[in-house]
């Protein structure tokens, strides 16, 4: 029966006082959680198995069950939970230990990261009301993120999934329009969330991952598997990003990963350096511009020879980020000129560039180069003179953003940009209409990352200038308006 005992079951057997615990927490008896994992088990296709309450006792006194068994109880008691109970936790044992559900160093095969992929993106859908998933991770920083990440550079046997097909195989299932149609939808996605936020899409994002991840777990012919590897990997980055803005940092964190992964198996190192400068900006953001300075200089060192200009110029910019988070101003200043420089290079030859990466317009790279600016103005003690570097560039992003209906989220965070540029250059009235702008942005887009910083703003403004009464309006306007969190769907 498939609730038996592994080959590690023996006399010498201990209780399994970690189940024990779980399970007495829970409230249910011996007879419900038997009917609970014979109820998944057939859900899950398992119909061979068919626990009782002598099968329960027996794992309780210390019997290992054999798969699904373990990943069925870890589920059943995930949900009971509301935060993920891992099969670890249980005192249980895996078939093989699946380190999914925790850190970041993780196997670079192409069988490996189909499988992580697949069962971390099933574990958030499970676990799909905000924060479960999230707060049973933990952020990688320094040395355990950098060094598993300068393995993306490494060359690697091929992987079996992109072998080409034998006559044993059967054909792929997938035809060109089908996977016309899936990199269609994975563009959708993009445009869904820079108009509406990280919070309005982001389960639909990682069912559709979970989708392909199952065609990938299919034999494909090797350019049928090329192009879902590369979807996953735009699938995966796209999940990482909408989990960055609505506040589930973790999370992000293992999505960026687990698309970097399967970047690389569909050999594309442009879409990996883009994949780089999103945990690069998740690194700024959580004030680690030291690593992120690393995964910047990680993605322009492997896509040095094959990125697009477009894409180079992001990076720069970025690079800038970094350096200004760092205290650095003559190299954030030769960063923000590359930015400058590789862009105009790259619209006056007209590449052909990815879907990703046309978000990187004028209006970007000048949003982008201002909270350089701004950021060392910041660093260097509320200094009027980065400020005022700051300035003019940021409110060619604000006009140029205000045309762009695409990219609502942006528009509100460089409006709340400019706002904070005129708090720095004490010009508390000024920086009061841009941050009401920013809060009529923030209604229509399901964006945490806004939300909090337009707080951060409006409270920086009280403490500083709490006498003036465009300040003060603004605060009552805050409360009354935004909403205390977003949702992560």
């Amino acid at each position: 029966m498939g609730g038996s005992s592994g080959s590690g079951a023996n006399a010498d057997k201990r209780p399994n006082e970690q189940l024990t615990s779980w399970f007495v927490r829970s409230g249910w008896s011996k007879g419900e959680l038997a009917r609970q994992v014979n109820r998944r088990a057939r859900q899950l296709g398992a119909n061979h198995i068919s626990t009782d309450t002598s099968r329960v006792r027996r794992w309780l006194d210390g019997e290992q069950p054999r798969e699904p068994i373990p990943r069925i109880l870890s589920e059943l008691f995930s949900e009971r939970f509301g935060s993920v109970v891992a099969i670890e936790d249980l005192g249980l044992r895996t078939a093989h230990q699946s380190p999914s559900l925790s850190g970041v160093d993780l196997p670079w095969t192409g069988t490996g990261t189909v499988e992580l992929i697949s069962e971390f993106s099933r574990s958030d859908l499970m676990l799909a009301r905000r924060g479960f998933l999230g707060t049973s991770l933990a952020l990688s920083a320094g040395p355990s993120l950098i060094e598993p990440m300068q393995r993306w550079l490494v060359p690697s046997p091929a992987s079996p999934a992109l072998e080409a097909p034998t006559p044993i195989r059967r054909a792929s299932r997938l035809s060109k329009p089908e996977l016309d149609l899936l990199e269609s939808t994975t563009m959708m996605f993009r445009q869904w969330d820079a108009q509406c936020g990280g919070g309005l899409r982001r389960k639909a994002v990682v069912g559709q991952l979970h989708e392909v991840t199952d065609l990938l777990q299919e034999p494909q012919p090797e350019a049928t598997a090329q192009r879902l590897f590369k979807i996953a990997a735009e699938l995966a980055e796209l999940a990482g990003w909408m989990s960055y803005d609505v506040g589930l940092q973790p999370t992000a964190q293992k999505y960026f990963v687990l698309a970097l992964h399967a970047a690389k198996e569909a050999g594309d190192k442009p879409l990996g350096s883009y994949i780089l400068s999103g945990m690069s900006r998740q690194m700024i953001h959580l004030g680690r511009p030291d690593d992120a300075l690393e995964l910047i200089h990680l993605a322009q060192y492997g896509s040095r020879d094959c990125a697009t200009g477009r894409t180079q110029a992001m990076l720069y910019a970025m690079e800038a980020r970094a350096y200004a988070n760092m205290g650095q101003p003559s190299k954030t200043k030769r960063a923000v000129r590359m930015a400058e420089d590789t862009f105009e290079d790259a619209v006056e030859a007209g590449d052909q560039e990815p879907d990703w990466i046309r978000f990187f317009s004028e209006a970007e790279l000048n949003g982008e180069n201002a909270h350089s600016y701004r950021d060392l103005a910041y660093v260097a003690g509320r200094s009027p003179t980065y400020a005022s570097l700051a300035q003019p560039v940021m409110a060619r992003a604000v006009e140029l953003f205000s045309k762009d209906s695409e990219h609502q989220r942006s528009y509100a965070l460089n409006l709340i940009g400019m706002a904070t540029v005129h708090l720095l250059q004490r010009e508390p009235e000024q920086s009061a209409v841009y941050t009401e702008q920013a809060l009529t942005v923030a209604k229509r887009v399901r964006s945490e990352r806004v939300n909090t910083r337009l707080r951060k703003t409006v409270d920086t403004a009280m403490r500083d200038f709490g006498d003036v009464a465009e300040v003060v309006h603004l605060t009552d306007e805050l409360a009354a308006q935004l909403p205390e969190s977003a949702e992560a769907v």
